[in-house]
Formats: structure tokens, sequence, C-alpha cells
């Protein structure tokens, strides 16, 4: 009799898997203006974050109040080595948190103009030097979504006291280095690695140089444009399902490599991908950036991710 009530049971909860499945996808990191407005309101120990693509904007748009400037290429790369969005070192990244008046128990709201992509390189940071994640959020429509509720300001935001976050060993499971991209996905084809490009598609086939010596991809890489999983009017993420479609072609059982030219769409594949439920997902520290200026290493344009060179 049990299993007779039970088998239908079973039968009905598997037929609707997929959007049981879908449903689980973890976004709590995604707030809204009014969670904002709450917190800004309750939170002492809450750090607010800009990362406009125009950094001047914050003074001559405006920025929510409170809110603290980051300067993308100042503040979130190494200026000194081949490529300026190459990882910056623990201490660098951690005196720039300490600045911002960043403590180990801040929650930290970032927020942009453009579509997740830069904040998703601070997220990537945060998360790559051991902070706590549950404690950082990004604000779902960036400015777009605060200013249609909500005032913004021309004020700079005071200095604030410093900090006093410590941060940790760069997770080596968070990142890879070219080398080991040329290893793994061009020299053993591993069957385990999947090179994702987060680029437009325009850049990844060559027929687009822009930010670049030269056109194309790196051997073996699918082309998945992150900021497609997003709203271009809105600023918004794009539904669960949508994202999961977005990537439909990449494994979720493999490793995942991802890069763009500097260091922000494929932090925003990142985020997206972890979102998804995938477990294993590195960015290529420096991005293109390195692979197109070392000149000798090897570059496909096209359509595919092997060219006749490389298919044998």
């Amino acid at each position: 009799m049990l299993n007779r009530l039970f088998l239908p049971l079973l039968l009905c909860l598997l037929s609707f898997a997929p959007t049981a499945f879908a449903a689980i996808s973890d976004r709590s990191f995604l707030v809204d203006a009014d969670w904002l407005v709450s917190e800004k309101e309750s939170n002492s120990n809450l750090v607010i974050l800009e990362v406009r693509y125009h950094p001047h904007r914050y003074h001559t748009v405006g920025h929510i109040p409170g809110a603290l400037q980051v300067q993308r290429f100042k503040d979130l790369g190494d200026n000194t080595g081949r490529s300026i969005m190459l990882f910056p070192s623990r201490e660098k990244f951690q005196d720039t948190l300490r600045g911002w008046g960043v403590n180990d128990d801040s929650t930290i709201v970032l927020y942009d103009d453009s579509r997740s992509a830069l904040t998703s390189r601070v997220m990537h940071l945060l998360d790559l030097y051991g902070f706590d994640m549950k404690r950082v959020k990004i604000l779902d429509g960036g400015a777009q979504e605060w200013a249609s509720f909500n005032d913004l300001t021309k004020d700079p935001t005071p200095a604030p006291e410093r900090g006093n976050v410590s941060l940790k060993d760069a997770n080596p499971m968070l990142y890879v280095q070219w080398q080991q991209v040329y290893d793994d996905v061009l020299s053993r084809r591993d069957p385990n690695i999947v090179l994702v490009d987060a680029r437009p598609h325009g850049m990844y086939t060559g027929e687009v140089i822009k930010h670049a010596v030269q056109g194309g991809h790196i051997p073996g890489a699918l082309n998945v444009v992150s900021l497609d999983g997003t709203d271009s009017p809105t600023q918004k993420w794009h539904s669960v399902e949508r994202l999961a479609a977005l990537y439909k072609d990449v494994p979720k059982d493999k490793t995942v490599y991802l890069y763009c030219h500097d260091g922000f769409r494929m932090s925003l594949g990142w985020i997206q991908l972890k979102s998804l439920g995938y477990q294993d997902v590195r960015v290529l520290d420096g991005g293109w950036g390195i692979w197109d200026r070392a000149f000798t290493l090897p570059v496909v344009a096209g359509e595919h991710p092997y060219d006749e060179e490389f298919a044998l």
C-alpha cells in the first residue's frame, strides 16, 4: 500500500526536477535598493563601494550617499607588472581595503554602472584573499537601480576611519596562470578542463580588435559572453533559467578556466557560474592582456575553438 502511494509522488517530483534544480541557484549576494536603504539605517558596519566604468561620474553624475569611490585600474590591479590588471598583491589589496574602512566584520555592498562586471572583479578579489563572502553583496541594477527610487549626491563621502581587515594568501583554486592554460588546454588537451572566453563575440573571432594588440582567442576556448547574462537597459541579472541556458555548453563536472581582456568580464562569468552551482571555476590572472602581449603564444581567429593548425 505504501509503495503504491509513494511511487506516484516520486514520479511527480521527478517531473519537476529541472525546475527544482534551477530554483536552488544561489543568488543571495544580489540585493535591491530597498534592502540597501534598510541596511544603511541599521548596519553601522556597512561599507558601500562604487566602481564606475567612467570614475569621474562619482563626482559629476553623483553616487549613493555614503559610497566610496573605487578606481578600477588603480585599485584593482597590479600596476607594475606586464599587464596592469594582474592581481594586486595581498598586501596591496589589504591596504586598499583598510583605506576604505573595511574590517573583518564589515558588510560590503558593491555597485557599478556596467551590469555587475566591475563589481565582480572586487568580489573575486575579496574571495581570492579569503574575506568572509557572506558579508559581500552586489546591488543588482547598480547605480540605475538606486537612482530609480532614491537620490544620488555629488558630495564626496568623508574618508572613513582606517579599517583593520586581515586578508589571507591567495586561494590557488580561484585562479590560473597562462602557463597552466598552455599546458592543460593546448599541450595535453586535458578533457577535464574547459576554457571560456567571456569577451564579445567579435573580439573572440578576431573581427574586432579593441583594447588589444591582436584579435582572436586562446586555442581551445569556447565563447560565452558574460555580459549576455545581464539586461542592458535595467543593468540587472537575467533569470536563473536564462543564465543556465547561456552556459549550457559548459559542463558542470569540469574545471572551468575563464578569461577576458583585463579581469572584469571574466570575473562576471566566474560569479555567474558559481551562482549556477559550478564547483571549480578559475580566472586567468592578467587575462587576454597577458596572452596577447606575449606575441609568440598561439592565437586562433574565427568561430571555432581550434583552427586547422590546432584541430589535429
